[in-house]
Formats: structure tokens, sequence, C-alpha cells
């Protein structure tokens, strides 16, 4: 790792979701869906997805999947939306208020945003999962509506449509890509505008989401995939490798990373990944994933400096696999969600295991956590002074107000007090 070249440093770490190039044709997609309305939805879905599209709500189909699809399938969404559902229960915070000195009472309440618009992935690859993902924590939060927006097909993905119903969803569009980003912000004659917009896309999904920030709020700006293996020589090299390989049949843009001090393990890494890419129906999109410069099965100098290579990175996957994982994750503070040992594969986390998926990527992993409850959630900070703990506070308030020139600030305190 010593050895990168400014280059390589570049590729591993200006990650970025690729939004510039699209930018301009967004901004003129959004324009034309504030104006038009379903009109100009339904002529960006014949343009970019090939479909003709009559109802954009497909609220009545979704329940209609959930019957259709094989029984096994059905299980296995219910079941790993119990365990997202019981995840993101735990997350809930409890309003509370307190005497922090006599008379002087503080706390804080949470409420959820009434109108909340989930995106859900389609085109290349359904995902079933980014709907318990999106959708649950947002009804767990107490959201009153969400509705989901998800790419049209001639034949809608079943199993993402049984998944949505499952996860609580109060409305379903089959409408993708920017226009289901402008929609869902300004509304149109179907689909009502929404508070908030959650949920990964393509790069166009994301421009479009930049765009609209601000007229809505958004969870953040996801890029391409990605993970980091951090591997010591008690690694078993097949485990390592797969998690790799898994990663990179997202998307021929993921950035597929494993780092060790270990030279035997890391070559044993760099040979199970050749042997196990050949074997995957998506070989194609994972070794273009694997083969590109974000990519790589790097040699640290020593176990601190593997450790300090994933602190910076900040990984939206973050798997550790090596003898005493607790003392790594104790000097890890940025991650998007971390696997700790051998047998928690990061495909877990993207399905059953109850943690959610939607994460940050391209190093926001620094700055910020993934989606939950909270993401749906308003603070409130609530207060109650009475006459003798405002008497105790008036001196500290009045000087300060005065001292930033707000004069009626002080004026509002002593008025309380005179005779």
């Amino acid at each position: 790792m010593a050895d990168l070249r400014p280059d390589d440093r570049r590729a591993l770490f200006d990650r970025d979701a690729g939004i510039e190039a699209v930018r301009d044709d967004v901004r003129d997609i959004i324009g034309r869906v504030r104006e038009e309305g379903d009109v100009a939805v339904r002529e960006f879905c014949e343009e970019f997805d090939g479909v003709s599209v009559g109802n954009l709500d497909v609220t009545d189909e979704a329940e209609r999947a959930y019957d259709e699809i094989d029984d096994d399938v059905r299980e296995s969404i219910e079941s790993a939306a119990e365990n997202v559902r019981e995840f993101h229960e735990a997350q809930l915070p409890d309003d509370w208020r307190r005497e922090f000195s006599e008379g002087r009472e503080l706390g804080r309440r949470f409420r959820p945003l009434e109108r909340v618009g989930v995106y859900v992935p389609g085109g290349a690859a359904a995902y079933p999962s980014s709907a318990l993902m999106g959708v649950i924590p947002a009804k767990v939060a107490g959201v009153e509506q969400v509705a989901v927006a998800t790419p049209p097909a001639e034949e809608m993905n079943p199993v993402t449509l049984a998944a949505i119903h499952v996860a609580g969803a109060d409305r379903v569009f089959n409408v993708g890509g920017a226009q289901a980003v402008a929609a869902l912000a300004y509304g149109t004659e179907q689909i009502d505008c929404v508070q908030k917009i959650v949920g990964p896309g393509n790069k166009w999904v994301t421009a479009a989401k930049a765009e609209v920030r601000g007229d809505v709020t958004i969870d953040f700006l996801a890029g391409p995939s990605e993970v980091l293996v951090l591997a010591d020589e008690t690694a078993n090299p097949a485990f390592v490798a797969s998690d790799l390989v898994a990663q990179a049949e997202h998307d021929s843009d993921a950035s597929v990373v494993a780092v060790t001090h270990h030279e035997e393990t890391a070559e044993e890494i760099a040979e199970e990944v050749e042997t196990q890419v050949e074997n995957r129906e998506r070989a194609d999109i994972a070794r273009e994933a694997l083969e590109s410069d974000a990519s790589g099965v790097l040699l640290a100098r020593s176990p601190s400096e593997a450790v300090l290579f994933a602190e910076e990175y900040a990984a939206e996957h973050l798997s550790i696999q090596a003898d005493d994982d607790e003392a790594i994750l104790d000097r890890i503070d940025s991650a998007g969600s971390v696997f700790l040992g051998p047998y928690t594969p990061v495909a877990a986390g993207d399905y059953a295991s109850g943690t959610n998926h939607v994460l940050p990527t391209t190093g926001l992993a620094k700055l910020t956590g993934g989606l939950s409850v909270d993401t749906f959630l308003r603070e409130t900070t609530v207060q109650r002074l009475d006459r003798e703990a405002l008497s105790d506070l008036g001196d500290t308030v009045t000087t300060l107000a005065e001292a930033e020139g707000l004069e009626a600030h002080a004026e509002s305190v002593r008025k309380r007090f005179e005779d």
C-alpha cells in the first residue's frame, strides 16, 4: 500500500456518484414533469423504459403479486421483513421531559413525517430487498403515507411488487428514473408530492435527488455499491473472495477492495476471486468491477496500516474477517455497516439479518449513517420555566441578548418581572 501511486489512490478514494454527466438532462426532465405532470411522466416511461404506461398506480397489482408468487419466495420475504421490522422497532426513541433544575423542565419529542417517497430500483436487476429496507423503517416511524416508485416494465417484477406490499407501502407507482423523483417531489395528477425521498438508484435518480433537494429532503446521494474486507492470516480466503465477487456482481462500477497485512493471504484471496468469478451468472459484470482501478487486493505493511486505510476509505460495507475483530471495530469510526466474523457475509445484511442496506457510499460514511427510523422522524425540543427559574436565568439571557444587540430579546425577559 505504501507503493500506491497518486493515480491509484485517486481511483480508490475519489469515488463519486457520476451525476455531473447527466445533470443538465435531469434538470430538463424535472422541469417538464413539474409543468406537464403525468403526460411528461408517461412520455419519459416510453422514451427511457420502452413501456407504454396507462395507469401509473399499480397498488392493486402489488397486492395481487403477493398472492401469485411462489410460497417459498413469499415466506422468505415475510421472514426478512420481520427481521428488518424488529431491528427498526428497536430504534424508536421515546419522548422525554425532565427537570434540570427547580422550575426548569426540558425535553424532546419525536413525530413522523406525513408523506414519504421510496425509490425501489428496477431495470437490469430487480431489488425487492430495497422495498423492505425503504418502506419498513418509514412505517415503523409512523409515516402515514408511504409511496413507492419503481421502474415500469411490460411485466412488472412480481417479487418486487410483493415485497413492496409486504413492507406496507400505501401506494405504488410504475415510474422510474429522474421522472419518478420529480413526480414524488412536486406531485402530478396521480402522484401526491412528498416531504422526503429515499432509496438507492442509478446516476439519473441520484442526480434528480440532488436537484430537488431543498424543495424536499432526501436521505443522501449514493453512488455505486462498495465493499472493503479487512482480513488477517486467520481469514478464510474463499470466504473473503466470495464477498468480493458478490459485491462486484451488483454493478460494473462497484468498488471491491480487500486489505490484509499477510502476503500469503492476499495471494490466496486474489486466486480465489479468479476461480469464483468464473462460475457466476453475472460474471461479465463482476469481472469488469473487479478489474477496475477502484478495486483490488491490497497488501498493508502492518495490521495498523490496514485499519487506518479502512478508516480513511469509509466503506459502505466493511467486513472484518480477523482474529480480534472487536478490537479492530473499536478503531473504526467511519463505515456504513460493519460485518464481523467469517459467518457474517455482506449478503446477510443485504437481505435478512435486519439491518438496513440503504447505506452511504463514496466516503459519506464519514459524515452520515444509513437509512433508519431516525430518517423519518422530526425532533422537537420542549421547555417550561416557572417564574423563579426564569429569574435565575434572567441575567444570563439579558446580558447575552444585549451583547448581540438584540435589546427586545432582553426586554422580553424583563417585562415578566415588572410590577
